[in-house]
């Protein structure tokens, strides 16, 4: 038996407005989608989220362009078309394991909504029901205190995105009307007002309903900074139809080697996130693996942390087959990581398309706790002699410490390698000052963060495990009376 498709209308952003039914609909799904734009900010989710609940498979449909360009084949319609058809793909992987899947709009869902483009490729082959919402320009109208229409009026909904003499052709012949998608367009919108004779009327309301509102008369408004969730009003709401279409085939398959830089979520950028939602299959070390939220429509192929070569490869075969594969670092994948095994092993697979997806890596995330002692020329090096023989690591803390770089060192120590620490320190103290300062970062992002700052003389190597990462100053290295570590900018 199938699971049940829903697209529920959120109202235009006071969370007070989401209905009954909507609220009690979100907190029953085994799944629930939102769209957002590419730096993963959802509104949708963020209204929605007093009434979800721990547990539930969150779907994050992250669109592949907004206004931009595109080298897509078919333009940006196509690619829009492509993203829709894949987006609606992974939810039918939920509904066909019997999920009951929740697509959230602002608004209404078919009220120029992102819903209504995953309704009519789904709606044909699921249980599907539409709740409506409060829309944008009953909120709008609402907050203005002013009707939108009376007795025999006429009412007529615009987009800004429209031309403009078919903008002031429209508002010219009409009793009321409203003019979403402003942002870029409003310039040619009030442009299209003046030409209408009609600038004297229209109001200005952005975000309506919402904790940062604002209204105002419209000719008074300076364009510059005005935001795509604002609206002009004269009056408002219409339907919005739609043709049913077909989904459209899946593509080939390919490898995405993702950051998910030294922590959770927060420190995860919105093009990993998206790799990581499109995926069917996540690939890595078990416990970055187990950073990635449950997804049951995912395949999760966890390794031990050694089989780096026989990962890679595993992946490539996944992808040969079809499937969308996102293989997981911690931090940055090209540094210290898995990227490079897998560009390594790509060689035998020149069919498998290879992306690399930056992260946040943890020279980064411990420098930004401390202050900034990155600021001038610095090195990055790894104590692990596994790959490489401790007289070229040797080599290179001497080449680095005598050219007085700041030294990011990842993989200190671990439970067999408990001498490097001291080993290295003493290197280094042979030409550096032992005042040098010192910050050793443990778990940073996590539950158990802790940031140390101390000398190059006092360092402890009994105080540094493998969850650590050290940075030691270079001589121009300053630690301020509050405990902020910076390496200034111009060296004397």
């Amino acid at each position: 038996m199938t699971g049940r498709l829903y697209g529920v209308g959120l109202g235009p952003g006071d969370p007070e407005l989401v209905t009954v039914k909507t609220a009690r609909l979100i907190g029953e799904a085994d799944v629930i989608a939102y769209h957002a734009a590419r730096h993963g900010r959802s509104i949708a989710r963020s209204i929605a989220l007093p009434y979800m609940r721990e547990g539930q498979t969150e779907e994050l449909l992250l669109y592949p362009l907004t206004t931009e360009t595109t080298d897509h084949p078919g333009g940006y319609q196509g690619a829009l078309d492509d993203f829709y058809a894949d987006c609606a793909d992974r939810l039918a992987a939920h509904l066909d394991a019997g999920r009951t899947v929740v697509v959230l709009s602002e608004g209404d869902p078919l009220f120029y909504g992102s819903y209504m483009h995953l309704h009519k490729r789904l709606a044909h082959r699921y249980p599907t029901e539409v709740v409506p919402g409060v829309t944008s320009v009953s909120g709008a109208s609402a907050v203005l205190g002013r009707p939108l229409v009376e007795r025999d009026e006429t009412l007529t909904v615009l987009p800004g995105t429209l031309p403009g003499e078919v903008l002031t052709e429209r508002l010219r012949d009409t009793d009321s009307a409203a003019v979403l998608k402003l942002g870029r367009t409003f310039t040619k919108v009030r442009e299209a007002l003046a030409e209408a004779g009609r600038l004297d009327e229209a109001w200005y309301v952005e975000r309506a309903t919402m904790g940062a509102e604002r209204v105002a008369p419209l000719k008074d408004v300076d364009p510059d900074g005005v935001p795509y969730f604002s609206l002009a009003l004269l009056a408002s709401p219409a339907e919005h139809t739609f043709v049913p279409e077909h989904a459209e085939a899946e593509g080939p398959g390919e490898v995405t080697v993702v950051g998910l830089g030294p922590a959770g979520r927060p420190w995860l950028t919105p093009e990993a996130q998206d790799a990581l939602a499109a995926a069917t299959d996540l690939v890595g070390y078990g416990p970055y693996v187990d950073r990635v939220p449950p997804n049951p429509r995912q395949r999760r192929h966890r390794t031990d942390n050694r089989a780096e070569e026989e990962r890679a490869r595993h992946a490539l075969g996944l992808a040969r087959e079809g499937r969308r594969v996102a293989v997981v670092s911690s931090g940055d994948p090209g540094v210290f990581a898995m990227a490079s095994a897998v560009l390594e092993a790509a060689g035998d697979f020149p069919d498998v398309p290879v992306r690399v997806l930056p992260g946040l890596t943890a020279a980064q995330a411990v420098a930004s706790r401390a202050g900034a002692p990155l600021g001038h020329d610095y090195c990055v090096l790894s104590l692990s002699d596994l790959l490489k023989p401790w007289e070229v690591v040797a080599g290179r803390i001497t080449a680095a410490a005598r050219a007085d770089l700041v030294l990011a060192i990842y993989n200190p120590a671990s439970r067999t390698r408990t001498w490097q620490v001291a080993v290295a320190r003493d290197l280094v103290l042979e030409h550096r000052d032992p005042a040098t300062p010192v910050v050793i970062g443990r778990d940073v992002g996590g539950a158990a963060e802790t940031v140390t700052v101390t000398t190059l003389g006092d360092l402890d190597p009994s105080q540094v495990d493998m969850r650590c990462l050290l940075i030691v100053g270079s001589s121009t290295t300053r630690v301020t009376d509050r405990g902020v570590v910076y390496t200034p900018r111009r060296y004397p």
